[in-house]
């Protein structure tokens, strides 16, 4: 049994601790917040990319000349797999799940005898991949939305996206991310970037507008200089909004979790001050007991 100074330097321990998570809850809520406007303020721009995107390439599918992102290289057997998880832990299953999602795919890909390649934005994904899959990390970008995600930092990423496809890299491009839902509900997500798949009425990041009547556009100059233009310039708005998405997610995970671990501070004190107690409680009745035995020799 431990003592009472053992106890007590516990129940000291465990109370430091809830204080730390308990002050790590209200800084993740308050990151939360602005995160969450952030996402929902670019998903408006980025579905609608995707929707006149999709518009012209169904104008132009079939023609000849047409841009290599919108309808890739002609080949279909190396993936890259692009997987935004965080430089920081103490977020619950946020990165795990992805983590597993992008297991998942990488192994279906290989039993279909495709080659598997993967570019990481953040540490932990580096972290838990790197086992399994070391050889294929192409490489890691870390720091990125430390203090706030900006475009560059996506542009930066969807440049080295794009100056690996055209070395011939990879055939086509899939990007995984969790998409944020609430603070206790959180997404992981596929979405093919290279060769350009407008997503379908249902999927992630389709609007409820997509699923109405087809909308018939008029281009001006033609639809293929405006492909030019945009393909690139879509691949950075889809791996913003990605980050964006992400990183509210993560802060929610990491609220939920700092919650969930200063609730179970509170259980473990509460446990341990009853045993204190009763340890307590023992040893004074002992020593009663010592010093009535000893009064009644006398």
């Amino acid at each position: 049994m431990a003592s009472l100074k053992d106890l007590r330097v516990r129940i000291g321990t465990v109370r430091n601790t809830r204080k730390i998570t308990s002050a790590m809850k209200m800084v993740a809520g308050a990151k939360l917040r602005r995160a969450q406007e952030a996402a929902e303020a670019a998903r408006p721009y980025a579905e609608r990319m995707g929707r006149m995107l999709g518009s012209l390439a169904q104008s132009l599918k079939g023609q000849a000349g047409a841009s290599p992102l919108m309808v890739g290289n002609g080949k279909d057997k190396v993936h890259l797999l692009v997987v935004a998880t965080s430089d920081r832990g103490l977020c619950g299953s946020f990165n795990t799940a992805l983590v597993r999602r992008a297991r998942q795919l990488a192994r279906r890909l290989a039993g279909e005898g495709k080659t598997v390649k993967f570019l990481i934005v953040g540490r932990k994904g580096r972290d838990q991949l790197r086992r399994d899959y070391g050889d294929a990390i192409l490489e890691t970008i870390t720091d990125v939305g430390r203090r706030q995600v900006r475009f560059a930092e996506a542009d930066a990423v969807a440049e080295k996206i794009a100056k690996l496809f055209r070395e011939g890299a990879f055939d086509v491009c899939t990007l995984l991310y969790n998409r944020f839902k609430s603070a206790i509900s959180i997404i992981p997500t596929e979405q093919q970037l290279i060769p350009f798949a407008a997503p379908a009425s249902g999927e992630a990041g389709a609007s409820p507008a997509a699923e109405g009547p087809r909308v018939s556009y008029e281009y001006e100059p033609d639809e293929g200089e405006i492909l030019a233009a945009l393909l690139p310039r879509n691949l950075s708005i889809q791996i913003f909004r990605a980050l964006l998405e992400s990183n509210a997610s993560e802060h929610g995970a990491r609220m939920t979790a700092m919650d969930n671990a200063t609730r179970n501070a509170s259980d473990m004190i509460g446990k341990l001050t009853l045993v204190y107690n009763r340890t307590r409680q023992a040893q004074i009745t002992k020593e009663l007991i010592e010093i009535i035995s000893g009064a009644e020799a006398i």
